[in-house]
């Protein structure tokens, strides 16, 4: 069997992989797309608060009859406060008011480059505004108008490098929330390892143990879960491997034992009678004897070719409606001969003139010689074997009942078992080849039908079983 320990392994090495490509998304998509985020945010931001200014002081600038000595103080304070620079800049570019110039500093300056069209294209940019500052800035500009007409743009500019901060920290946020994330899954990984990895471990050794004949391997799994139930279910498994092997190994010296006795008895008999040991005289009595035991080899060899077919093609079964109790009749009329030569009589007790089923006549019939043929062995002489039959909702119960040495209560459960004799029997049952019983057992499982014995040592056996009533009979009763 080939081994394989490394699935567990490629799951842990899946588990970092995993990790690792947690951290790889968190910054290639997720940095990017809280980036944008967040300039969008600042964006609108700062474009409502140009749209503040526009609508309340930037209109002053264009009013010559007012002074704007304290709207440029209130635009500076505003700046100054939210670390922003302040424009108010003409459609040509001149900036005419800077919140970032000194006070003193009445200079205006030209933006070169600057293109009107450019507003049109959105309300905010990034960059170096055409070169003016040297970082990257968060450039908004908002129009002003002054009677109706559009004379200038406020713009606020912003420094990125705050926003990039902003990105940054909300990314270690989001790091330290995985790496907390993949610490809690750590521990799930080790109670899935407690859990799963190691019971099947201990069960992967134990199938190859199995696997390799010793089936008292332990499973030393104490779980009621899943994975508890089958280790349960293969030590039960392994444990009935053990007997089926146990079974096997009697099968085969059943076999041979009951194969070599009566040939060696058959080659003694004809040696003897070839070398002289045996009289011509009595060749008649053992040729005799050499035939019943060809005839039991016939019998044993038929009834192992019938349980093979079993086993292999399952059982067909003609089932046809017939009486079971003229079936009964003519199978205790062909032990007429052993039952006299034993003192032995029938006493048939039948419901009814006649009690139709529904099985395969044929092997119920040999159900029927085996149990009787069976009761005949163990009977003892001048005792009386009883065959009764009777029907209890839509079921007919068929029981066989002697008065012999009955059967151990500790060996009930096997008697079924093929080549099974219990110790009271090896004495009586010489000819009987242990199949017999099997054979029964297989044909009423066959007929989803149910046989159970009781038994008493000294006092007898009964063997019951059932059998499906036939629904012609019930019509014929109506």
């Amino acid at each position: 069997m080939k081994k394989n320990r490394k699935l567990y392994y490629k799951f842990i090495l899946a588990y970092v992989a995993f990790a690792a490509l947690c951290v790889v998304v968190v910054l290639a998509i997720t940095s990017p797309i809280t980036y944008n985020f967040l300039i969008n945010q600042k964006a609108a931001e700062l474009y409502r608060s140009a749209n503040e200014i526009s609508n309340t002081y930037a209109g002053y600038f264009y009013d010559d009859s007012l002074s704007t000595d304290d709207v440029k103080k209130q635009l500076n304070a505003t700046g100054n406060f939210s670390f922003l620079t302040i424009w108010i800049m003409n459609t040509d570019g001149e900036v005419i008011f800077n919140s970032a110039a000194d006070s003193s500093d009445d200079e205006s300056f030209t933006i070169d480059g600057f293109a009107e069209e450019d507003t049109s294209r959105s309300f905010y940019r990034e960059g170096t505004f055409y070169g003016h500052f040297n970082e990257e800035m968060l450039s908004v500009l908002s129009p002003i108008t002054y009677n109706y007409n559009l004379k200038g743009y406020v713009v606020i500019h912003s420094p990125i490098t705050k926003i990039r901060e902003q990105r940054n920290d909300l990314i270690l946020v989001i790091l330290a929330t995985v790496a907390v994330i993949f610490v809690l899954s750590t521990f799930i990984l080790i109670v899935f390892t407690d859990i799963v990895y190691i019971p099947l471990k201990k069960i992967t050794k134990a199938t190859e143990a199995y696997g390799e004949g010793d089936f008292t391997y332990p499973i030393d799994i104490d779980k009621n879960d899943e994975i508890g139930y089958l280790a349960a279910s293969l030590t039960y498994m392994a444990d009935k491997l053990s007997h089926f092997e146990d079974d096997q190994k009697k099968f085969i010296a059943n076999v041979s034992h009951d194969l070599r006795s009566p040939l060696t008895s058959m080659k003694g008999y004809l040696e003897a009678m070839v070398d002289g040991t045996i009289p011509p005289e009595q060749h008649e009595k053992y040729l005799n004897i050499v035939k019943n035991e060809t005839e039991r080899l016939t019998s044993l060899t038929n009834n192992l070719l019938t349980l093979n077919n079993l086993n292999i093609t399952g059982m067909s079964l003609d089932i046809t409606d017939f009486d079971i109790n003229q079936t009964i009749k003519n199978t205790a009329a062909t032990f007429e001969g052993r039952c006299k030569n034993k003192r032995i009589r029938f006493n048939l007790v039948l419901l009814g003139e006649s009690l139709f089923v529904s099985a395969d006549k044929g092997k119920i019939e040999q159900v029927i010689y085996n149990l009787t043929d069976n009761a005949i062995k163990f009977s003892k002489p001048d005792s009386v074997i009883k065959i009764e039959t009777s029907e209890k909702n839509e079921t007919v119960f068929v029981s066989v009942k002697d008065s012999g040495i009955g059967i151990p209560k500790e060996n009930l459960k096997q008697i079924f078992d093929r080549f099974y004799k219990t110790d009271l029997s090896r004495g009586k049952d010489k000819k009987g080849t242990g199949l017999g019983l099997s054979i029964v057992k297989e044909i009423i499982n066959a007929h989803h039908e149910n046989i159970n014995v009781i038994s008493t040592v000294d006092v007898g056996t009964e063997f019951i079983f059932t059998l499906p009533r036939s629904k012609t009979d019930e019509d014929d009763d109506l």
